[in-house]
């Protein structure tokens, strides 16, 4: 029997390694989009020359100044993403939930995280979702059996 539990565990805590990986990934794409960006606009905005029409000129580097910005708020964002996913313990479970579990419930899979959306693992979706998220609110310090309002479902498990 506790062979068959070692088993068990050993599978859980690979798919939450794959899950914390795909989040890592999505980070990691965001943040190269982002920074591609900011580059891009960098560069449009020192090679802007000023033309005949003036006010043309300084809607352009007005739009690129806001678009700047825009991107420097998202860049921000990844930080507090990067950060988050650091705080994860990757090789431990826990029977109350926290950031870094997984849970099942009778409607869906979640692994409180970081906001990413669908994740599929070994052919089943699993939904990274952020402890700031409305159903991250509901799901933290839950247990086996409980019941979230969100899509009235039960905790069946956390690991």
């Amino acid at each position: 029997m506790r062979y068959i539990y070692l088993v068990i565990m050993k599978n859980i805590l690979e798919i939450k390694k794959k899950l914390y990986e795909a989040c890592l990934l999505f980070v990691e794409e965001k943040s190269h989009t982002v920074v591609s960006i900011i580059e891009s606009n960098k560069k449009a905005l020192f090679s802007e020359t000023k033309s005949s029409a003036g006010d043309k000129h300084e809607t352009g580097r007005a739009m690129l100044q806001l678009e700047m910005e825009k991107a420097s708020q998202q860049l921000a964002s990844i930080v507090e993403m990067k950060e988050t996913l650091a705080k994860i313990p990757t090789k431990k479970t826990s029977e109350i939930i926290c950031l870094g579990s997984l849970i099942q419930t009778t409607k869906a899979n979640y692994y409180l995280t970081i906001s990413v959306g669908k994740i599929t693992i070994e052919n089943k979706d699993y939904f990274a979702v952020s402890i700031d998220s409305p159903i991250g609110k509901q799901l933290l310090g839950k247990k086996n059996g409980d019941f979230i309002a969100f899509n009235e479902a039960e905790i069946l498990s956390v690991f």
